[in-house]
């Protein structure tokens, strides 16, 4: 079975995609896009992102809070994932 997440942005949306699961979070409307996973660690991203008007900057995005005011189980949803790689793709 796949074990690699996705993440994207689309509008003022970040989309954390799993499985058959898409999680949505708002997150700045001045994100062009992700361009690179620093790294992952069970539900902690490192990113580096393109805003508008800057330069590469590097971005971090804790699943944890998220999945869990979404009432997913955070430890089990995060279990199996080995891997996020970012997908413009859709």
């Amino acid at each position: 079975m796949n074990n690699c997440a996705t993440i994207r942005n689309e509008g003022k949306y970040t989309i954390f995609a799993f499985r058959n699961h898409n999680i949505r979070f708002m997150t700045s409307v001045r994100l062009e896009r992700y361009t690179k996973i620093v790294d992952w660690d069970y539900g902690y991203l490192v990113v580096m992102a393109k805003y508008k008007g800057l330069d590469e900057v590097e971005e971090y995005i804790d699943l944890i809070p998220i999945l869990e005011r979404l009432y997913y189980d955070a430890d089990e949803f995060l279990k199996p994932i080995k891997q996020v790689r970012i997908d413009y793709a859709v």
